[in-house]
């Protein structure tokens, strides 16, 4: 194993002097770096489009989307994946994070799980995983064995598989069948791959789990109209969402919020149809869940 041949472990050359310089310029380096991300991404866009479409089918399929990972590429997995419960209104099965280590590894560093494929294997084996699932396999560095053990495993099983990398020809992008590879260049401190490569890889994740939930039919407009409404500001959110998507009053809004069981989307059927709860429940069943369909 070269490390040094990685551009994620190369040095960068506007840094060099990285200890001598100002706060100023400092920030002013990191953000003219920060700036090559979104640049990166674009170019990796078709394969980005593939790995949603592969998720959404398998969603229809009633399978789940788990990501895994070590260290900060894990971490950002499973962040990613527990947003998606209070967004999307989703079940915490339905879209699962792994990080090599469990998730203690979270917070303190589990020396040597990431060098494990047998770990990796293990993780999705005692997640029972099954061919209706998408593995998406995390790794800065590209070469992650925990991520590489999982990826082989997914694939014995007949599961999709998707890697996210930020080098180049990348290791994992020979174990799925679709590679996205975001090259974003030497870091501003040399190997900090949470910097530059963890950004890139926080922003692939919200355009697989965000453009898979709207292929799913979570979203209508703009709106995240499957919302939890969990706390007071979820709440209010939920009704405002509710005469965004309708033009009504207030009053109709939250109305048709308590009288849906503060059901965001089937409100809003509700509202949009002049039906009963039963009636716009059915409705949107037959709409597989869109309220576009539903409410035409």
């Amino acid at each position: 194993m070269n490390l040094g041949n990685l551009t994620t472990e190369t040095r960068n050359q506007q840094s060099m002097t990285l200890d001598t310089l100002s706060v100023k310029q400092v920030l002013t380096l990191m953000n003219e770096e920060d700036q090559k991300v979104p640049a990166a991404i674009h170019a990796a866009l078709p394969q980005i489009e593939s790995a949603v479409n592969t998720i959404v089918a398998h969603f229809q399929a009633g399978g789940r989307l788990i990501y895994m990972g070590a260290g900060t590429s894990g971490r950002l997995g499973v962040l990613d994946a527990a947003e998606c419960v209070p967004t999307f209104g989703t079940s915490p099965e339905m879209v699962r994070g792994l990080i090599a280590g469990g998730m203690s590894a979270m917070t303190v560093a589990v020396e040597g799980a990431e060098d494990s494929e047998t770990l990796g294997r293990q993780d999705l084996v005692d997640l029972k995983l099954t061919a209706n699932d998408t593995v998406v396999g995390i790794a800065a560095s590209g070469r992650t064995p925990y991520v590489i053990g999982g990826l082989d495993y997914a694939q014995k099983v007949g599961a999709a598989t998707i890697s996210v990398a930020c080098n180049a020809h990348a290791v994992i992008s020979a174990h799925a069948k679709t590679a996205i590879e975001v090259e974003v260049g030497p870091e501003v401190l040399t190997g900090s791959t949470r910097l530059k490569s963890g950004t890139a890889q926080k922003l692939v994740l919200n355009m697989l789990s965000t453009v898979s939930m709207i292929g799913i039919g979570k979203v209508y407009k703009n709106l995240m109209v499957d919302v939890k409404p969990t706390n007071e500001k979820l709440v209010e959110r939920a009704k405002r969402i509710i005469v965004q998507a309708t033009d009504c009053s207030a009053a109709t809004a939250a109305s048709a919020f308590e009288a849906a069981d503060q059901d965001v989307k089937l409100a809003i059927v509700m509202v949009l149809t002049d039906m009963d709860k039963d009636e716009a429940a059915q409705r949107l069943q037959r709409a597989k869940g869109f309220v576009r369909q539903a409410v035409k």
